[in-house]
């Protein structure tokens, strides 16, 4: 294994239950998230390193330069797993010298390799999943258990040159708030990388932009035995304004590449009262505008129907586009598209389907493109990492630092 520790760390940072609560509304969202940051903070410590994490659950730490360059550069990944899928009890699973088939786990779940055609490239390397119950995790405690394991390989290189380095672990990345109370002044970096993407080789420079939607909608609740011409249910409203939705466009489940698309993500409520929360998303941010403007169709729509009813509908402004901000420093890509190509790795330039706290982190002036972990199939049961693109991850960072300290 060409770096001892990274298996063990990846494994040890699973188990710890971080899951992320988008109902909360303290920061963090969940205060479980510092059990992963107070031992990450340890170990950063006991490597020599200055690490703290602040009141709220952000880790900082720094790793001094030794060379001339004048350059910080900044290296971060989230804490926090996904709502979506349980991470309470992880137990991963080692699959050492992988013979390319199905991987059946607990509960029926089965990763397959016809859904999986990067499996087939993995064949006798070490695969890690979940036992099938949870979530994994490698989003995104691969891409911390990578940073700390660059860190560690270039302290005990110092042959290596390299930038002063900053580091960041954040909480609640995966319901939107990852920068919410991140401290750039204490961070310090000129240019970072989010490591956080997905399959070996792809260097993000493009996300969607993105706004959050709520439906509100106020009915009338009369006793059913009385109700008539009386009663208004909140839950019809609401299912209605759901069943006008597009079937075939404007779902994650029906585009792919540059298609936005308009999705429901919660609905709640009673007869007097309901909500439905929406998610929108696109490149553009034209085109975003366009797809919230047909919701707002779709209520006058329903709202003729139910005049008796009130509804209304909140946006709010999630993150832009990060490609406008990157365009204006191209180095900042360009660099770790030649460091892969130096560690042997072809460079995937892509967009994300989602976003990053890179995107809210460039809008706050520092640039951040994201780089792979390695992982698949992130917020389900069937995730999965190779330990060998893990390790080339941490190639990428090490090459990345280097070629940062002769920048000039």
């Amino acid at each position: 294994m060409k770096y001892g520790k990274l298996l063990d760390r990846f494994l040890r940072y699973v188990r710890v239950d971080t899951q992320s609560d988008p109902r909360s509304e303290t920061i963090p969202s969940t205060e479980k998230q510092k059990n992963l940051g107070k031992i990450l903070v340890e170990e950063l410590k006991s490597m020599g390193l200055e690490a703290e994490m602040d009141q709220y659950g952000y880790v900082y730490a720094s790793l001094p330069s030794n060379t001339d360059s004048k350059y910080k550069i900044g290296l971060i990944a989230h804490m926090d797993t996904s709502p979506d899928v349980s991470g309470a009890n992880v137990n991963p699973i080692v699959h050492e010298n992988y013979d390319g088939k199905d991987i059946v786990l607990k509960e029926g779940v089965v990763i397959r390799v016809e859904e999986n055609p990067d499996l087939k490239e993995k064949v006798g390397e070490t695969i890690i999943t979940t036992d099938g119950t949870t979530l994994l995790g490698a989003d995104d405690k691969a891409g911390i258990a990578e940073i700390i394991t660059a860190v560690e390989y270039l302290l005990s290189h110092p042959e290596i040159p390299r930038p002063e380095i900053k580091i960041a672990f954040t909480p609640d990345e995966e319901i939107g708030r990852g920068t919410v109370k991140f401290d750039l002044k204490k961070f310090g970096a000129d240019f970072a990388y989010t490591v956080d993407g997905g399959a070996l080789g792809e260097i993000e420079d493009e996300t969607f932009s993105a706004d959050a939607g709520k439906v509100i909608i106020k009915g009338v609740n009369v006793h059913p035995g009385y109700a008539k011409g009386k009663l208004v249910n909140a839950i019809k409203i609401a299912s209605d304004i759901v069943s006008r939705l597009p079937r075939f466009t404007l779902s994650p489940e029906t585009t792919e590449g540059k298609e936005g698309y308009l999705h429901p993500t919660d609905i709640r409520g009673n007869v007097e009262r309901a909500e439905v929360e929406f998610i929108f998303r696109a490149f553009e941010v034209e085109e975003l505008k366009e797809i919230e403007e047909l919701l707002k169709k779709i209520i006058e729509v329903v709202r003729k129907d139910y005049p008796r009813a009130e509804i209304s509908l909140e946006i709010k402004e999630q993150y832009r586009n990060m490609k406008y901000k990157l365009q204006e420093e191209p180095r900042v890509v360009d660099l770790a598209i030649r460091a892969a190509k130096e560690v042997g790795i072809e460079p995937r330039r892509t967009s994300i389907r989602g976003g990053t706290d890179g995107a809210m982190l460039s809008y706050k002036g520092l640039l951040t493109p994201n780089l792979f972990t390695g992982g698949h199939n992130f917020h389900s049961r069937q995730e999965w990492i190779s330990l060998q693109d893990m390790e080339k991850a941490v190639d990428l960072l090490i090459k990345l630092m280097q070629l940062w300290s002769s920048e000039k």
